[in-house]
């Protein structure tokens, strides 16, 4: 199995520089195949379904059906999109080709920043595009027409949608390899959706994917900000052991920086301040994303979760060029600051399957 790794985010998550094609393509990570037995085969750029398959509509033959149900996803592709529908606006062929050229089984998407289904006033419906309005209903047909052609057409899409144009997530699975089950939250439910739509977590014979668009700690301590963070890090430590019973894929934008490594300036975002306000913890002190607090807590979550960073499993050094996520505002005290916070983190016993 082959799997497509770490995410691009565009320029700036501040001025909403849109993402180049290029500049996603230095973004990709691979896993080898997870075999029942144990053993590794080598990795094939061939699509998931095989070559006697209906590429167009995604569909296998009757004669893969068998081969597919004892195959699994193997190539993951994850992308912070920041709004999925502008990309599909003004990126869409650059995203294209990306999708065509390293074929990823699964997609997954944060950021998308399209409102739930519902009227005003009316309860939503997380998991349905809003067309309630003429807006709304031009903005998911431009979406629906997208994902309706080739190549995402050969995928089945799973939505999980804030009320508002904000967060939200979305996973597309190749169409040959479904999942057993598809939920929307940490506790594992399919009927409840997790605020903001933060969450999808599919469900696979050998081990489980989880796409995940965590919610930034913020400058202060308030219910929106550090206390957030706190309560959110705690139901991923909890939901890490409550699943060890299979391996897990966890991607997606983890808004922390691990280690100082992991941001270019390491001083600069250690004792970054908003309006020389000073926490009162000297642990919450810094950029969102390189507090103290946040990295021991992510450091125990991986720790007691028995789960790696695979982007760091395999490159030990600092990289200049391709090794952050995040590029500050071009303009001003944040021009060339970079952090990496999107990741793939694998449980440890599927680190000898990693490729790059």
């Amino acid at each position: 199995m082959k799997s497509l790794g770490q995410n691009y985010r565009g320029e700036s998550r501040k001025n909403g520089t849109e993402a180049k094609g290029h500049e996603l393509k230095k973004m990709k990570r691979f896993f080898q195949p997870i075999q029942r037995d144990g053993s590794l085969k080598k990795p094939t750029l061939s699509s998931s379904c095989s070559r006697n398959g209906d590429q167009e509509t995604g569909e296998c033959t009757p004669d893969d059906e068998k081969k597919k149900r004892k195959k699994e996803p193997s190539r993951f592709l994850t992308w912070n999109a920041n709004s999925f529908l502008l990309r599909v606006k003004n990126n869409w062929p650059e995203f294209t080709k990306l999708v065509e050229t390293l074929d990823p089984d699964v997609i997954a998407i944060q950021e998308v920043r399209i409102p739930a289904a519902g009227a005003k006033g009316a309860p939503k419906n997380p998991k349905e595009l809003k067309d309630d309005t003429n807006s709304s209903r031009e903005e998911k047909q431009t979406m629906i027409r997208a994902i309706s052609n080739p190549p995402l057409k050969n995928y089945d899409v799973w939505w999980s949608l804030s009320e508002s144009k904000y967060a939200g997530t979305a996973l597309f699975i190749k169409k040959c390899c479904p999942p057993k089950k598809v939920s929307f939250s940490l506790d594992r439910t399919a009927s409840k959706h997790e605020p903001d739509g933060r969450v999808i977590l599919a469900e696979f014979e050998s081990f489980r994917l989880l796409n995940t668009y965590a919610p930034n700690n913020g400058w202060k301590d308030e219910e929106t900000s550090f206390q957030r963070r706190r309560k959110w890090d705690k139901r991923m430590l909890e939901f890490v052991l409550q699943t060890s019973d299979k391996p897990l894929i966890w991607c997606g934008d983890l808004n922390v920086s691990h280690e100082d490594i992991d941001v270019s300036h390491p001083e600069f975002f250690s004792t970054a301040k908003l309006g020389g306000y000073v926490p009162p913890n000297k642990e919450d002190c810094g950029q969102p994303g390189f507090t103290l607090a946040e990295r021991k807590r992510f450091g125990a979550i991986l720790r007691e979760g028995k789960l790696l960073d695979a982007y760091r499993f395999l490159h030990k050094d600092k990289d200049m060029e391709r090794g952050f996520s995040w590029s500050g505002n071009p303009v001003g005290k944040y021009r060339g600051k970079r952090m990496r916070i999107d990741y793939f983190i694998v449980s440890e016993k599927l680190k000898e399957k990693i490729v790059a």
